[in-house]
């Protein structure tokens, strides 16, 4: 499957944004997609994950209640809605497709190319 991520972009603190991540092939609603980002020198990090019928969520302690993973399967597309944006959710974030439900990183198998959230105080 190939990603294309988009929708980022640059905010104050307390904004919002909304990262789309479009799929191509037909069974997109068979993989479980997850979001991660990479701050500037820091390692890459899982941020939010959903299982393919869209059903299941789970996001790390540091986005809880602020961002929300939904997906379209009609659309071969997952979404990333992020709220009450901080300067430390900078990062460039990555969409990524998995064959089952999972947060480890080394799991899943297609990549997006990043896009950049930068959130200025």
């Amino acid at each position: 499957v190939q990603l294309q991520a988009s929708g980022g972009g640059s905010v104050q603190a307390g904004g919002s944004l909304r990262l789309s991540c479009a799929a191509s092939g037909h069974t997109f609603s068979s993989y479980g997609m997850g979001w991660f980002r990479q701050a500037p020198g820091k390692e890459r990090e899982f941020v939010a994950r959903i299982s393919g019928s869209g059903v299941v969520t789970s996001y790390s302690d540091s986005v809880k209640g602020r961002f929300t993973i939904s997906r379209d399967n009609a659309k071969n597309t997952v979404y990333l809605q992020m709220n009450s944006l901080k300067p430390e959710d900078t990062a460039v974030y990555y969409c990524a497709a998995s064959g089952s439900y999972t947060s480890s990183e080394n799991v899943y198998h297609s990549w997006g190319q990043g896009t950049l959230v930068t959130v200025s105080s």
